[in-house]
């Protein structure tokens, strides 16, 4: 798992540390191709395009998220932080940022290495290799 702030280089380091890599965008991939990419960025975006679907669809994909890593335990994710505290008065924006933040936190769980990136400068945050 690759975190760090919007536009602080967390998918050109991604790209370096795994070329073979191919990449699902997170912006606009199939739901399903979670279960099978080699690695998905913006899983921000990809939270929030599930949740905004009906409410049976979301959650079978918010669910398929939670056992990422025993469906695809290879993936590599790349994804904003989000929220950092902030609390929007918008109370879609507010359970989205709950939703993202309680899966981020369940994929780092379950991640064998987690990288923060800020200014494109990687510190690995959690090794389990």
């Amino acid at each position: 798992m690759i975190i760090g702030g919007s536009f602080q280089g967390k998918l050109d380091y991604a790209k370096k540390l795994y070329p073979e890599i191919l990449w699902a965008d997170g912006r606009d991939c199939p739901y399903g191709e979670v279960r099978t990419c080699g690695g998905i960025f913006h899983l921000e975006a990809y939270i929030r395009r599930i949740m905004k679907e009906e409410e049976d669809h979301g959650r079978k994909y918010l669910g398929l998220l939670e056992e990422l890593g025993s469906i695809n335990p290879e993936i590599v994710v790349v994804s904003d932080e989000i929220g950092y505290g902030l609390v929007p008065p918008d109370p879609f924006e507010r359970r989205y940022r709950e939703t993202a933040g309680r899966i981020c936190t369940r994929i780092a769980s379950d991640a064998e290495q987690v990288d923060r990136v800020v200014c494109g400068i990687a510190v690995t945050i959690k090794n389990k290799l």
